[in-house]
This record gives C-alpha cells, structure tokens and sequence, in this order.
C-alpha cells in the first residue's frame, strides 16, 4: 500500500525553479532512498512535503493531499521531519528535548528512546548543544519518533560523522524499519543507502533520472558515474 505518492512535483525558492516534475512512491513499511549530488534538489524535495516551499504537483499522503496544508497539520498527520541542521534546542537537556515534542498519546516516551538510542541516557542531563554531532543525530531521530510518526523523513542522517557512528545510525534505520516504521532517506552516500534503503531514487537538476532496486542500483556503475560523480556534474 502506498504511504506517500508525489507525481510531477515543482517547487521554488522565489523565482529560482528548483524541482522539475519530481515523482517518487514510497510503499508503507518500506524505506526509499534519495540519492544526488548537492543542489540537485534532495533537501527541497523534503521540504516541499512539509509544506515548507512553494510547490506545484501532486503530494499524497495516506491517500488525502498535503498541498497548500499548513505544516504543523502536516505533522499531525504523521509526518516528521529530521532537518539536515538538527534544529535541536541547544540550551535544554537531552530530556528535555524529547519531553517537550512527545505528542499526547504517543507510545514513544524519553526512556522508550533511551532504550533505542543508550548513548542517550548517558546524556539525560547535558545541554544539547553539548553533545557531539553523532549524539546530537541520534537526539534528533528520537524527538522525531516522540510524535508517533507514520513516515520519518531524513535529511542527510550521515552528513560529517565518523563511521563508526555512521554504523551505528544504519544499524538504527534498520531497527526502525524493522519496527514497521516508513522511512524517506535523503542520503549521498551509496553505501548507506544500499544498506538500509528497499528503493532508491537518483535526483539530477531537479528531477528524478533512475530509480530501482538495490540490487538493481549496485549494478548500474554508469548510472552512478554520471548522475552522483563530480566528474561529470
């Protein structure tokens, strides 16, 4: 069953035409992977489903449209969405933060996310803009499950960490996949995204230019070459 549908999607920043007809499907329960280089319009694809940028197309969520709907309805709905930036609240503790986004009635609770993310607890009362950039990731995945999302959109999870917290923040979409959870990765690494993505979508000047499988992706050396290498960008 389809959880999220975007057919012919455009959207801008002022007069700047970003996306160019983008379509992408993602499946409930499934995650799907959006790969390309930088300014190929990855972060803007996420921030048009939120209702964040000025946008033309079809938006489907759950069978009913999110076009033109305000984002805190949007979020109500069961969307969230972990920025690229984190956009945690540096000044409060790791608690705190996750308190303070838990939606009423959510299963998720701070120590159901300390379970999942152990680092976590060992942090339960530092400033969060004292962690690390790794704990600081993991902070802002689980204040986004605090909301009891039915679709977790990432934006670029793995960005600048050392790989050993990359493992681990594989090891956690997996989890979560695991759990049933649909999941919209925007990612650059091939690696990552081969690991935990069941579809992958390649962004290129706006618009989607492949899309398959993983098996299907490891075997396209010249897609690769030609849509995410610098040397042909």
């Amino acid at each position: 069953m389809t959880a999220l549908l975007i057919r012919d999607l455009h959207a801008w920043y002022e007069k700047s035409h970003i996306l160019q007809g983008v379509d992408v499907e993602v499946q409930k329960g499934k995650t799907v992977a959006i790969l390309g280089r930088n300014g190929a319009g990855k972060t803007t694809t996420l921030r048009s489903i939120m209702g964040l940028v000025r946008t033309q197309g079809t938006i489907t969520f759950d069978g009913r449209s999110v076009v033109g709907v305000p984002t805190h309805e949007i979020a109500g709905r069961g969307l969230a969405l972990v920025p690229e930036n984190r956009a945690i609240f540096s000044t409060l503790d790791v608690r705190e933060n996750l308190s303070i986004a838990r939606r009423k009635g959510s299963p998720w609770t701070p120590d159901a996310a300390a379970e999942l993310f152990p680092v976590l607890r060992k942090r339960w009362k530092s400033a969060a803009g004292r962690l690390s950039g790794g704990e600081q990731q993991m902070l802002a995945i689980a204040r986004a499950l605090m909301t009891n999302p039915k679709l977790l959109l990432l934006d670029e999870p793995t960005e600048g960490l050392a790989p050993v917290i990359v493992d681990q923040l594989v090891e956690l979409m997996l989890n979560l996949k695991a759990r049933g959870l649909t999941i919209l990765l925007v990612e650059q690494s091939i690696q990552v995204c081969s690991a935990v993505a069941d579809v992958h979508a390649i962004l290129d000047e706006g618009r989607v230019v492949w899309t398959g499988s993983t098996a299907s992706l490891s075997s396209s050396a010249d897609i690769l070459a030609k849509h995410l290498t610098l040397e042909n960008a």
